[in-house]
């Protein structure tokens, strides 16, 4: 079959590339996770429309097929809408597809049923809507931070002169701290610096999306704090939706609007969805001393725990968990957090991967 740029969900077939097509474009009905047999409404008194769903993904599931003929199941069943502008986080024990999920929404990997749609098209591929922060720098060495930035503005933001092209650039890497380091290449800079030059142009680059695969895995717990409140403040100036996987409980709880919580692997899917409540822009200590923040941080805790200590033979022939084991956190309400700003000088950055088509 020959594949051409408008041939949407390419890796379906014809007849159910058309149910795709009709369920993505009705309000959404189903509650994230593994029964289709319970509409969104029944546990929600505002239902998502269609403006809420700016990332849907619809019964994703991905497989590998097995030398003995059968199929490794990584993710089935996977259902989530994110609105514009909001920050989730998917959380999980390592294993469980997390980050399988975050490379099909960045187009990186097929899936194998399901669609994914942003900002109202199909997603067939990578491009430069999505922007991806990995955990560690990618910079070519030979090439200036600003050069460094300026390449991926240059391919996705041919339109613009380069005098503002130029501002751009600058003007971010001015926004993480590297103002004067602009003319050094990767090796006179520290690891550090090197990681701001990532996030300057995952900001430059102005994608529809941020998709950020542990992006603080690698850092110092003293960075990596510093890191994760220099992204929420750009993030609440610049309010660009965000899909992030984490292995790290506060950190979600900090940078999220809503924290999806996987069940194990293989055949992983969503058990729960918790709703942070506290409002941005968002400062640490005070979110931290908050009356529900330990409420909050219990729900993400026990649900690992749960899952962490259940045997294999728990899950059904599907590879789903029982029913039971997928309850609801998306309506827990905790009294706002009053808003405070706290502003870091100084912030390590972010790898980050330009996906050109």
């Amino acid at each position: 079959m020959v594949r051409t740029k408008h041939d949407a969900v390419p890796y379906l077939p014809v007849k159910e590339r058309s149910s795709v097509r009709e369920r993505l474009a009705k309000p959404f009905e189903y509650v994230a996770g593994n029964s289709h047999d319970e509409k969104w409404s029944d546990r929600n008194p505002h239902p998502m429309t269609a403006n809420d769903r700016y990332l849907e993904l619809w019964r994703v599931s991905k497989s590998y097929p097995k030398r003995d003929g059968g199929e490794a199941v990584i993710v089935t069943d996977f259902n989530l809408a994110v609105k514009q502008g909001e920050f989730v986080s998917l959380i999980g024990h390592s294993g469980c597809g997390k980050s399988t999920v975050l490379s099909m929404v960045a187009g990186l990997t097929e899936l194998s049923t399901g669609g994914i749609m942003l900002a109202g098209r199909e997603i067939d591929g990578a491009g430069p809507d999505r922007g991806v922060v990995f955990q560690s720098p990618s910079l070519l060495p030979w090439r200036s931070a600003f050069d460094n930035v300026m390449l991926g503005v240059e391919q996705v933001r041919p339109e613009l002169t380069r005098q503002h092209r130029a501002d751009i650039v600058v003007h971010y890497l001015e926004l993480v701290g590297l103002g004067d380091a602009l003319k050094k290449r990767p090796a006179e800079l520290s690891a550090g610096m090197r990681q701001r030059v990532g996030l300057a142009r995952a900001f430059a680059l102005n994608p529809k999306m941020l998709l950020l695969d542990e992006p603080f895995g690698m850092l110092d717990s003293l960075t990596r704090f510093e890191l994760q409140q220099v992204l929420i403040d750009l993030w609440s100036a610049d309010q660009k939706t965000a899909l992030m996987v984490t292995h790290d409980v506060d950190e979600a709880l900090f940078l999220s609007d809503r924290v999806v919580m996987m069940t194990n692997g293989p055949s992983a899917t969503v058990g729960d969805i918790l709703t942070v409540p506290f409002p941005h822009p968002r400062n640490r200590a005070a979110m931290m001393e908050h009356p529900d923040y330990d409420a909050l941080r219990g729900d993400l805790v026990g649900f690992l725990e749960r899952q962490g200590h259940k045997p294999d033979d728990q899950h059904d022939a599907a590879g789903s968990p029982p029913a039971s084991s997928a309850k609801t956190s998306s309506e827990r309400v905790a009294s706002p957090l009053p808003t405070a700003v706290s502003k870091s000088a100084s912030i390590p950055s972010l790898a980050v991967v330009a996906l050109m088509p």
